[in-house]
Protein backbone atom coordinates (compact mmCIF):
# COMPACT_ATOMS: atom_id res chain seq x y z
CA UNK A 1 0.00 0.00 0.00
CA UNK A 2 3.01 2.35 0.19
CA UNK A 3 2.72 3.40 -3.43
CA UNK A 4 -0.78 4.74 -2.73
CA UNK A 5 0.25 6.61 0.41
CA UNK A 6 0.37 10.01 -1.30
CA UNK A 7 -2.42 9.35 -3.78
CA UNK A 8 -5.53 11.52 -3.71
CA UNK A 9 -8.11 10.23 -1.24
CA UNK A 10 -10.72 9.58 -3.95
CA UNK A 11 -8.46 7.36 -6.10
CA UNK A 12 -10.36 4.24 -5.02
CA UNK A 13 -13.83 5.66 -5.63
CA UNK A 14 -15.66 3.81 -8.35
CA UNK A 15 -16.09 5.83 -11.52
CA UNK A 16 -19.80 6.07 -12.15
CA UNK A 17 -21.01 5.67 -15.70
CA UNK A 18 -23.56 8.09 -17.03
CA UNK A 19 -25.38 9.28 -20.11
CA UNK A 20 -26.53 12.77 -20.99
CA UNK A 21 -30.22 12.96 -21.85
CA UNK A 22 -31.62 16.32 -22.90
CA UNK A 23 -28.65 18.03 -21.25
CA UNK A 24 -29.05 16.24 -17.90
CA UNK A 25 -26.70 13.65 -16.45
CA UNK A 26 -28.37 10.30 -15.92
CA UNK A 27 -26.33 7.74 -13.99
CA UNK A 28 -26.34 4.13 -15.12
CA UNK A 29 -26.65 1.17 -12.78
CA UNK A 30 -24.41 -1.85 -13.12
CA UNK A 31 -25.87 -4.63 -15.25
CA UNK A 32 -27.30 -7.81 -13.81
CA UNK A 33 -25.99 -11.24 -14.84
CA UNK A 34 -29.01 -11.72 -17.15
CA UNK A 35 -28.55 -8.26 -18.67
CA UNK A 36 -24.89 -8.94 -19.39
CA UNK A 37 -25.60 -12.46 -20.69
CA UNK A 38 -28.05 -11.11 -23.28
CA UNK A 39 -25.57 -8.41 -24.36
CA UNK A 40 -22.88 -11.07 -24.69
CA UNK A 41 -25.11 -13.41 -26.69
CA UNK A 42 -26.18 -10.72 -29.15
CA UNK A 43 -22.71 -9.23 -29.52
CA UNK A 44 -21.27 -12.67 -30.32
CA UNK A 45 -23.87 -13.14 -33.08
CA UNK A 46 -23.04 -9.76 -34.63
CA UNK A 47 -19.30 -10.07 -34.01
CA UNK A 48 -19.07 -13.45 -35.71
CA UNK A 49 -21.17 -12.31 -38.65
CA UNK A 50 -19.34 -9.00 -39.15
CA UNK A 51 -15.84 -10.50 -39.07
CA UNK A 52 -14.14 -9.35 -42.27
CA UNK A 53 -16.97 -6.95 -43.20
CA UNK A 54 -16.98 -3.14 -43.13
CA UNK A 55 -19.48 -2.80 -40.28
CA UNK A 56 -18.37 -3.00 -36.64
CA UNK A 57 -20.16 -3.96 -33.45
CA UNK A 58 -19.62 -1.95 -30.26
CA UNK A 59 -20.67 -3.29 -26.89
CA UNK A 60 -21.77 -1.43 -23.75
CA UNK A 61 -19.23 1.24 -22.94
CA UNK A 62 -18.81 3.50 -25.96
CA UNK A 63 -20.39 6.95 -26.16
CA UNK A 64 -22.76 7.62 -29.04
CA UNK A 65 -22.81 11.37 -29.47
CA UNK A 66 -25.93 12.72 -31.17
CA UNK A 67 -25.56 16.29 -29.85
CA UNK A 68 -24.08 18.07 -26.82
CA UNK A 69 -27.39 17.45 -25.05
CA UNK A 70 -27.72 13.78 -25.98
CA UNK A 71 -24.81 11.39 -25.42
CA UNK A 72 -25.87 7.79 -24.85
CA UNK A 73 -24.10 4.53 -24.03
CA UNK A 74 -26.23 1.87 -25.76
CA UNK A 75 -25.83 -1.79 -24.88
CA UNK A 76 -24.93 -2.64 -28.48
CA UNK A 77 -24.36 -0.48 -31.56
CA UNK A 78 -23.60 -1.61 -35.10
CA UNK A 79 -21.83 1.01 -37.21
CA UNK A 80 -21.16 0.70 -40.93
CA UNK A 81 -19.94 4.26 -41.59
CA UNK A 82 -16.32 4.29 -40.36
CA UNK A 83 -16.20 8.10 -40.69
CA UNK A 84 -18.37 8.56 -37.58
CA UNK A 85 -16.08 6.41 -35.40
CA UNK A 86 -13.70 8.71 -33.47
CA UNK A 87 -11.36 8.20 -30.50
CA UNK A 88 -13.92 9.63 -28.05
CA UNK A 89 -16.92 7.72 -29.38
CA UNK A 90 -19.36 7.44 -32.24
CA UNK A 91 -20.42 10.81 -33.66
CA UNK A 92 -23.79 10.28 -35.29
CA UNK A 93 -26.30 7.53 -35.82
CA UNK A 94 -25.26 3.87 -35.72
CA UNK A 95 -27.08 1.65 -38.19
CA UNK A 96 -28.57 -0.55 -35.46
CA UNK A 97 -28.89 -0.11 -31.69
CA UNK A 98 -29.88 -2.69 -29.08
CA UNK A 99 -31.00 -1.75 -25.58
CA UNK A 100 -31.61 -4.42 -22.93
CA UNK A 101 -34.17 -3.10 -20.48
CA UNK A 102 -33.29 -2.67 -16.83
CA UNK A 103 -35.81 -1.66 -14.20
CA UNK A 104 -33.96 1.62 -13.63
CA UNK A 105 -33.60 2.55 -17.33
CA UNK A 106 -36.61 0.99 -19.09
CA UNK A 107 -38.65 4.20 -19.27
CA UNK A 108 -35.91 6.22 -20.94
CA UNK A 109 -34.99 3.37 -23.34
CA UNK A 110 -38.62 3.00 -24.46
CA UNK A 111 -39.44 6.69 -24.72
CA UNK A 112 -36.77 9.41 -24.77
CA UNK A 113 -33.90 7.40 -26.25
CA UNK A 114 -36.18 5.77 -28.82
CA UNK A 115 -37.30 9.24 -29.95
CA UNK A 116 -33.68 10.43 -30.29
CA UNK A 117 -32.68 7.30 -32.21
CA UNK A 118 -35.58 7.94 -34.57
CA UNK A 119 -34.77 11.67 -34.91
CA UNK A 120 -31.12 11.06 -35.83
CA UNK A 121 -31.79 8.17 -38.21
CA UNK A 122 -30.84 4.91 -36.48
CA UNK A 123 -32.16 2.44 -39.08
CA UNK A 124 -33.09 -0.37 -36.70
CA UNK A 125 -33.75 -0.35 -32.95
CA UNK A 126 -34.21 -3.41 -30.74
CA UNK A 127 -35.67 -3.25 -27.25
CA UNK A 128 -34.96 -6.48 -25.39
CA UNK A 129 -36.84 -7.35 -22.20
CA UNK A 130 -34.93 -9.77 -20.04
CA UNK A 131 -38.04 -10.23 -17.87
CA UNK A 132 -40.47 -11.06 -20.70
CA UNK A 133 -37.74 -12.68 -22.80
CA UNK A 134 -38.86 -10.64 -25.79
CA UNK A 135 -37.28 -8.57 -28.56
CA UNK A 136 -39.24 -5.65 -30.02
CA UNK A 137 -37.89 -4.51 -33.38
CA UNK A 138 -38.48 -1.04 -34.84
CA UNK A 139 -37.47 -0.09 -38.38
CA UNK A 140 -36.97 3.46 -39.63
CA UNK A 141 -39.22 4.16 -42.61
CA UNK A 142 -39.51 7.68 -44.05
CA UNK A 143 -37.91 9.09 -40.88
CA UNK A 144 -40.35 7.41 -38.49
CA UNK A 145 -40.04 4.20 -36.48
CA UNK A 146 -42.49 1.52 -37.51
CA UNK A 147 -43.02 -1.45 -35.22
CA UNK A 148 -41.80 -4.46 -37.19
CA UNK A 149 -42.43 -7.39 -34.85
CA UNK A 150 -41.98 -8.86 -31.41
CA UNK A 151 -40.09 -12.11 -30.94
CA UNK A 152 -40.48 -13.99 -27.69
CA UNK A 153 -39.62 -17.12 -25.76
CA UNK A 154 -42.85 -18.60 -24.38
CA UNK A 155 -42.99 -20.44 -21.08
CA UNK A 156 -43.95 -24.12 -21.17
CA UNK A 157 -47.23 -23.46 -19.33
CA UNK A 158 -48.26 -21.16 -22.21
CA UNK A 159 -47.19 -23.42 -25.05
CA UNK A 160 -48.92 -26.37 -23.35
CA UNK A 161 -52.21 -24.46 -23.73
CA UNK A 162 -51.64 -23.68 -27.42
CA UNK A 163 -52.96 -25.74 -30.28
CA UNK A 164 -50.62 -26.83 -33.07
CA UNK A 165 -51.52 -23.87 -35.29
CA UNK A 166 -50.67 -21.39 -32.50
CA UNK A 167 -47.40 -23.18 -31.76
CA UNK A 168 -46.40 -23.16 -35.42
CA UNK A 169 -47.05 -19.39 -35.57
CA UNK A 170 -44.30 -18.69 -33.00
CA UNK A 171 -41.37 -17.10 -34.81
CA UNK A 172 -38.11 -18.57 -33.56
CA UNK A 173 -35.71 -16.80 -35.94
CA UNK A 174 -35.63 -13.48 -37.76
CA UNK A 175 -33.40 -11.37 -39.98
CA UNK A 176 -32.25 -7.84 -39.38
CA UNK A 177 -33.13 -5.22 -41.98
CA UNK A 178 -29.41 -4.61 -42.54
CA UNK A 179 -28.38 -8.08 -43.70
CA UNK A 180 -30.29 -10.71 -45.67
CA UNK A 181 -28.14 -13.60 -44.50
CA UNK A 182 -27.81 -12.93 -40.75
CA UNK A 183 -30.33 -15.14 -38.95
CA UNK A 184 -31.04 -14.19 -35.32
CA UNK A 185 -32.16 -17.09 -33.15
CA UNK A 186 -34.47 -15.91 -30.37
CA UNK A 187 -33.40 -18.86 -28.21
CA UNK A 188 -29.71 -17.93 -28.63
CA UNK A 189 -30.43 -14.34 -27.56
CA UNK A 190 -31.80 -15.67 -24.26
CA UNK A 191 -29.44 -18.61 -23.85
CA UNK A 192 -28.36 -19.01 -20.18
CA UNK A 193 -30.79 -16.33 -19.00
CA UNK A 194 -32.25 -17.40 -15.66
CA UNK A 195 -35.80 -16.46 -14.69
Amino acid sequence: MERYENAPKDIFKERRRYEILDGKISYMASGTPNHNTIIGNVSIMFGNYLRGKKCRVFVNGIDVIFSEKDIFVPDIAVVCNKDIIKDDGIHGAPDLIVEVLSKSTAKRDISYKRNIYEKYGVKEYWIISQYERSIQVYLLKNGVYVFDNIYQIYEDYLTNRMDEEEKSAIIKEFKTSLYDDLIISVEEVFENVEL
